[in-house]
This record gives C-alpha cells, structure tokens and sequence, in this order.
C-alpha cells in the first residue's frame, strides 16, 4: 500500500501536520512583517490563559478553551486587520495563529466539556 494512503487514513498524523504548517507559516509571516520578536515571546503563550477558566467549572472552561483555541478568531482579527488596514493588530494575529498552530502539532486538542484532557484528538 502506498505511504501517502497510509498518512491520509490517519486523522490524528494529517491534524499534527496542518498543526505544523500553520505554526511555520504563522513564523514566516511574522518574520516577513518585521514584528517585534519580544512580543512574540511575551505573548505566545497568553491563549493557555484561558485554562484559567476550568476554575470556574468544567463546562465553562472547556467553552473558553475552545474560544481561544480555534483558529477561527485569529483569522477573523487578521482578515479584519488587513481589510481595515489596522496593521498594528497583524502580530496578535499571528502570535496567536502560531500557539494554536504548535499546540495541534503537539497534539493538543479541542476541549470536551467534560474533563480537562478529554480532546478531539483522543477521540480520533
């Protein structure tokens, strides 16, 4: 059987791939816009903030996992920012688009509302 059948039965592998091409895109453009690379550091990680939200029950928490976690949003802010011509929001798009980028390359999913590692990738 070839390789390529083998990879594209495999939800998991392609998800941790889009994942990886998202996050590198996400470099390339940041790079290309000569954003400041201290902001990159000091914000990649503010999505996991939202993590907080678990201490306010299950449910809402996986909710505001969710929000922060789909690309969905990031995208929305940098089509709006260039459509707009809000330049200066372009980073925050892309900081943001890199970190849910790595964290599908990692394997981290989508939240269920039910436990904290209940993801759409164990559900694959």
């Amino acid at each position: 059987m070839c390789y390529a059948w083998r990879v594209l039965t495999r939800p998991n592998l392609l998800l941790r791939a889009e994942g990886g091409i998202v996050f590198a895109a996400s470099l390339l453009l940041y790079g290309e816009i000569r954003a400041s690379w201290i902001l990159f550091v000091v914000l990649v990680l503010a999505p996991d903030l939202s993590m907080l939200g678990y201490f306010l029950g299950v449910r809402l928490g996986s909710a505001l996992y969710n929000l922060f976690h789909v690309l969905v949003v990031p995208l929305v802010l940098i089509a709006l920012s260039i459509f707009y011509k809000q330049l200066w929001l372009l980073p925050f798009g892309l900081i943001w688009t890199a970190h849910i980028g790595v964290d599908r390359l990692l394997g981290f999913g989508l939240k269920y509302p039910t436990r904290f590692h209940d993801t759409h990738f164990q559900r694959l």
